[in-house]
């Protein structure tokens, strides 16, 4: 238990120990690849419990930094930078450009990008969805599920939901390579000319299944992200729901002050 220091609770000595590890693995004194020391040389160098350092290391797979190995210990995880995720992805200039969002993001940041299609079909609308997209639930609609890659890692999933009154004549969406621009160019030179899109974010930590498919370590933290585009006729025509490794990314919001 933290000791009182001027009236606050000191930091328990375990969450210190967590972010040492983590600070060395940020500044490249634990390389991708290596091994984190193990816990009799954690108590050495600290000289606290194996349970104080089993508590701290619980806390440093939180991070995302590295994948524990069945009888082997904890890796550093070879995951390559932070990259910006900002309100100028969605510019109409790059998608007649032919340009899809993720890819202007990764060439900005100097990154190979790598989507893979994992499943485009008929599907029944989910709750939330079918909700933002304004129909019942079940309704069929258009799925496409994707996995994003950052240089060889996976880095973000996601699902678009689209009405099936809107695509079942866009032959293109229904192809894993919709053309340049990606989806929201075909939805354009249709007649469907974008307003807005609108955003709602939520911090969480990876279920056993999400942290798997993204290659993190249970528990790590993710962003939950789920996208409404809106057209001009303020008709939702795609809802994207989003999971990133909370890691590899950063946020950036361009936020008019006038009315």
């Amino acid at each position: 238990m933290g000791t009182a220091v001027g009236g606050e609770r000191a930091v328990p000595r375990y969450v210190q120990i967590a972010e040492e590890i983590v600070q060395q693995i940020r500044v490249g004194v634990l390389k991708p690849g290596e091994m984190v020391p193990s816990e009799s040389e954690l108590v050495d160098r600290y000289g606290v419990s194996g349970g104080t350092i089993r508590k701290a290391m619980v806390e440093v797979r939180a991070s995302g930094l590295v994948e524990t190995r069945h009888g082997k210990g904890s890796i550093v995880k070879d995951r390559p930078p932070v990259r910006h995720r900002s309100s100028d992805r969605f510019r109409r200039s790059h998608r007649q450009g032919g340009k899809a969002a993720y890819l202007v993001e990764s060439a900005q940041s100097g990154a190979t990008a790598k989507v893979s299609v994992l499943y485009i079909g008929p599907m029944e609308a989910p709750e939330d969805a079918a909700e933002r997209l304004g129909v019942p639930t079940g309704t069929q609609v258009l799925a496409r599920r994707r996995l994003y890659f950052r240089n060889g890692t996976p880095v973000e999933t996601a699902t678009s939901y689209l009405p099936w009154d809107v695509v079942k004549d866009i032959p293109e969406l229904f192809a894993e390579n919709p053309g340049g621009g990606g989806i929201y160019a075909r939805l354009e030179d249709h007649g469907h000319e974008f307003a807005e899109f609108v955003e709602t974010l939520q911090a969480r930590t990876a279920s056993k299944a999400e942290a798997s498919e993204l290659a993190l370590s249970p528990g790590a933290p993710v962003v939950h992200l789920i996208r409404e585009a809106r057209t001009k006729g303020n008709r939702v025509v795609e809802v994207c729901d989003t999971l990133m490794a909370a890691d590899q990314f950063i946020f950036e919001y361009r936020i008019p002050a006038a009315d």
